[in-house]
């Protein structure tokens, strides 16, 4: 991923917090030349000094097979983006836009039947424990998770590489961007706030 100078995240933590956040990805690999990609949530996890991202898909997606045939594959994390209009600049300018993006290589292997289950144990727990009746792995019949788990199958990523870029208006100076702050909160899009209230918060940190 080309990342201007200005817009470069090296702070592992803060990259750790936005992928835990924004874990609804896009996993790449190759098949004869070709990309082959997949969207699905994943988590990540740091086992002594390496992270792993783990996650899961149907058995009847060919893509997991492709992991023994590509030496590394590409996970990709997006969080808010918006159009930036340059009439929100003092002085003459093109538009833009502003995201924050993750990009994750690393090598992938597929997990064990019992990795799977503390896998999808995890998985439950993160988005059901909140509710008020939640679906955990242990109030599933016995009967539904062996049916279900012939129909997926578990991976899990040693992290090799990390690209982060959050392209935040950085390189404008503090005029411009509160300025852009207060158009984005002007904005219908849901998106447009989003980006105004990460753009507030870092102005703040």
């Amino acid at each position: 991923m080309f990342i201007p100078k200005y817009f470069k995240v090296t702070d592992v933590n803060e990259v750790r917090d936005f992928m835990q956040q924004n874990s609804f990805g896009t996993i790449v690999t190759t098949k004869k030349g070709r990309p082959i990609a997949t969207h699905l949530p994943f988590d990540l996890s740091k086992v002594g000094d390496d992270y792993y991202i783990k996650g899961h898909m149907a058995y009847g997606n060919p893509q997991w097979r492709t992991f023994e045939t590509n030496e590394e594959v590409l996970v990709m994390y997006q969080g808010p983006h918006a159009y930036i209009s340059s009439s929100w600049y003092a002085h003459e300018n093109v538009p833009t836009w502003n995201y924050q993006a993750v990009h994750v290589y690393g090598v992938a292997s597929i997990l064990s039947e019992e990795e799977l289950k503390e896998d999808l144990t995890k998985m439950l727990e993160k988005y059901e424990k909140h509710r008020e009746n939640p679906v955990l792995w242990n109030t599933l019949s016995p009967e539904l998770l062996e049916k279900e788990l012939k129909g997926v199958v578990g991976f899990k990523i040693k992290v090799t590489e990390i690209q982060a870029a959050y392209k935040l208006s950085q390189n404008r100076n503090d005029e411009d961007y509160r300025h852009i702050i207060e158009k984005l909160n002007e904005e219908a899009d849901p998106n447009s706030h989003e980006v105004a209230n990460v753009m507030e918060k870092r102005s703040e940190s």
